[in-house]
């Protein structure tokens, strides 16, 4: 099993045996670069590695590992909007970052940048296609930005329809298609946004995470600006589901792999950016949102640090495994479902992201 870990200063890789309880730190990759994602791609039987890495030198750039994270290599192509100017502004769109990576299971990777756009490879990075529809969308000048800027973060695919997917943008919300990209919709019903004279709006949610269990696809949980969130029709409607929270403020939302009505939210202070009462503590719900519960023995008491959006994973082993890094440098893991934590890893630079490798 490995944990690939992405932070503001390059990537890492930790090593773990099957009892996921000893873990071997690689590192750092990529010179010492904002790594905001590194995913693998297993889908076609030996693992393929993709790292989005933010450079001041080349741009923002895509790396690959073919050997298991031992040695990378840039691809010969990153996402890069098309030449053309958007509707009603004056210049062209340019990427500034990669945000998001995401296998769809089938061999294509999509990539999700900021200003927001979507962008998908067949071929191993050798080139990217556009989401034209999404990234000129008629309203598309009317999008703004959230705290962390216009970032498409949060690419969603249907693990039987490859064709259904739905992407989450700050702060425009989620937006989906039910066609492979060639048409877009607002899928924000009942999401609200506290900070808008209009609390329901079509869009301009600041959704600021999206997650599943592949078993039980058509379900979704969301960690919003304000308030979390369940679907059971894939994004058409959502449930607001964070009574009995501290906080209805967070930016991870993870679900277990192997119990579907099982789900991670990391509360904060909104405006602080810390655990409420300076108490860091993952809260678990069982049930899916009807109850929830504090899940913290083993974590610290007194902590002042958040966990970003891409910064908490799951596994799949049948005590599932829960993962989080925070904005201070620690990686902290459960293997018995938030039950008991332990820290796996200090004094790492600021995390920005955790993705698993099952074995």
């Amino acid at each position: 099993m490995q944990l690939l870990v992405g932070t503001v200063k390059g990537g890492f890789i930790l090593d773990g045996d099957s009892s996921r309880r000893n873990w071997k730190l690689r590192g750092p990759f990529f010179d010492g670069f904002e790594t905001y994602e590194m995913v693998a791609d297993a889908s076609g039987g030996r693992p393929e590695y993709y790292a989005a890495v933010n450079t001041w030198t080349w741009g923002p750039v895509i790396y690959k590992s073919i050997d298991g994270g031992k040695s990378w290599k840039r691809t010969k192509k990153a996402p890069r909007y098309a030449a053309k100017k958007q509707k009603g502004k004056k210049d062209a769109l340019a990427v500034k970052r990669t945000w998001n990576l995401q296998p769809d299971g089938r061999g294509r990777v999509y990539a999700g940048v900021e200003p927001a756009g979507l962008f998908y490879t067949d071929d191993g990075g050798a080139s990217w296609q556009e989401s034209e529809s999404l990234n000129y969308h008629p309203t598309r000048g009317k999008w703004n930005p959230g705290n962390g800027g216009l970032c498409l973060h949060t690419i969603v695919v249907h693990p039987r329809n490859p064709k259904k997917i739905r992407v989450g943008v700050s702060a425009v919300g989620v937006i989906g298609t039910d066609n492979g990209g060639k048409d877009w919709r607002f899928m924000n019903k009942n999401i609200r946004v506290d900070f808008s004279p209009v609390k329901y709006p079509e869009w301009g949610q600041c959704v600021h995470k999206i997650d599943l269990n592949p078993n039980k696809a058509d379900v979704l949980y969301l960690q919003n600006h304000g308030g979390v969130y369940r679907s059971a029709d894939f994004g058409e409607n959502w449930t607001e589901i964070d009574k009995g929270l501290p906080s209805d403020f967070g930016f991870p939302i993870a679900v277990n792999r192997t119990k579907p009505d099982t789900v991670y939210v990391f509360p904060m202070q909104g405006m602080g950016r810390f655990p409420p009462d300076g108490k860091f503590s993952a809260w678990r719900t069982r049930n899916a949102g009807r109850e929830w519960a504090p899940a913290h023995k083993g974590l610290p008491e007194h902590a002042y640090f958040d966990v970003l959006r891409e910064a908490a994973a799951v596994d799949g082993e049948e005590h599932g495994g829960v993962y989080c890094g925070t904005s201070t440098g620690q990686v902290y893991y459960s293997v018995d479902e938030g039950e008991s934590w332990r820290q796996m890893a200090d004094h790492l630079p600021r995390i920005a992201s955790l993705s698993i490798l099952d074995n």
